[in-house]
């Protein structure tokens, strides 16, 4: 892994618009902070090579030597990632009860993960108004609060290095793909460093196809409604092309072609849709929105959705091939856009020692990616 300081991050990532404020950056020193969706450079440093720069999910991200360090094998493009199992999922009776987005698994799994002990804390997404806000959660009846979708890039990253430095050694995380790529470049120990120990015990990935620039959404919205009145937000499957917006007594939709021109270029050039570095990923079942889609790519994930079955907190089944189909359809797509927009950027495979890349994918795999149907 290529490694390098704040200075590069700042030329590499900030300067060019691809900061998708996940927070990596945060509260690692006082020179890098978030407001309101933006991260900024505060002051100078000249450190050579910094975590700042080895944890940015933008910066140098080389999926071939990621893949080797995680799962032991070579990245080889396919759509979804390493994994063991892909099933439909909902909350159980056993998962206290509360306002769940889609079919509450992702709820229930931190949930049930708090209770048994298997993680001491839980770094998740809460939101206020329009702007999402990271929380370390300790109790399982709190993780609900947190239970609804935010479509703009949180700083959720900022909470993981804020839990790690108050010595938090079970850490639980939600995150989305952007934020599960910095998370395995960070459990990947890429300076080497002897006595390095990984905090997180856990890391759930979402589903995400793209986030949306926070600055530009309130804007956008704040010309259509008043936004003091969202209590939340949606975005339902394909074909639906839409975007609900939730004001109690009434809700709103919006053509997504209008909402797509704030997706910002770093969404552009990611190909990752279902969160392939996690240890489950869940996402929303296309066609029946009550539910999720269950990955279990770890080990750990797999004892631990198991265990979550028989407690009473999850219930599964298996899914039908053409959603799997699909999915796997719409994650190769989003690989294929992102490869070929980071190719007309020159972010992709640049040489070695001439030019610094966002994206580092073996030549095999960009065939396969851009030959895919």
């Amino acid at each position: 892994m290529q490694l390098f300081g704040p200075n590069e991050l700042l030329e590499d990532v900030l300067n060019k618009d691809l900061c998708i404020g996940c927070g990596a950056c945060v509260g690692l020193c006082p020179y890098f902070k978030n407001y309101r969706g933006k991260t900024a450079m505060l002051f100078p440093c000249t450190l050579p090579k910094g975590r700042c720069y080895a944890f940015c999910p933008k910066a140098e991200l080389d999926l071939d030597e990621l893949s080797s360090r995680s799962w032991g094998v070579p990245y080889d493009g396919s759509a979804l990632g390493n994994y063991r199992d892909v099933m439909i999922a909902k909350a159980g009776d056993q998962m206290p009860k509360g306002h769940f987005q889609a079919g509450g698994t992702v709820s229930s799994i931190m949930a049930f993960a708090l209770k048994t002990g298997m993680i001491e804390a839980s770094v998740l997404t809460d939101r206020k108004g329009l702007i999402p806000t990271p929380r370390l959660v300790t109790s399982p009846e709190d993780v609900v609060t947190c239970a609804s979708s935010k479509f703009t890039a949180a700083p959720t990253l900022a909470v993981l290095n804020q839990a790690t430095r108050e010595g938090y050694g079970k850490i639980g995380l939600v995150g989305t793909p952007c934020q599960v790529m910095s998370v395995a470049k960070r459990r990947s120990n890429p300076f080497g460093e002897d006595d390095f120990k990984d905090p997180l015990n856990l890391v759930v990935g979402l589903f995400c196809t793209w986030a949306l620039d926070t600055r530009r959404l309130i804007a956008h919205l704040s010309s259509l409604i008043d936004i003091s009145r969202i209590q939340g937000m949606d975005i339902p499957p394909p074909p639906s092309e839409i975007m609900i917006i939730d004001m109690g007594d009434e809700k709103k939709e919006i053509p997504l072609e209008e909402i797509r021109p704030l997706v910002p270029l770093s969404c552009q050039i990611c190909p990752d849709m279902t969160s392939e570095w996690a240890d489950i990923s869940v996402g929303v079942l296309e066609g029946s929105p009550e539910l999720n889609t269950l990955i279990v790519r770890t080990e750990k994930g797999q004892q631990l959705v198991e265990e979550a079955l028989k407690e009473g907190y999850l219930v599964v089944e298996k899914i039908p091939d053409q959603n799997l189909a699909h999915l796997r359809i719409a994650a190769a797509n989003k690989k294929k856009r992102a490869i070929k927009r980071a190719k007309e950027e020159g972010m992709l495979n640049n040489p070695l020692g001439e030019k610094r890349s966002a994206l580092r994918i073996p030549t095999e795999a960009v065939e396969k990616i851009i030959e895919s149907n």
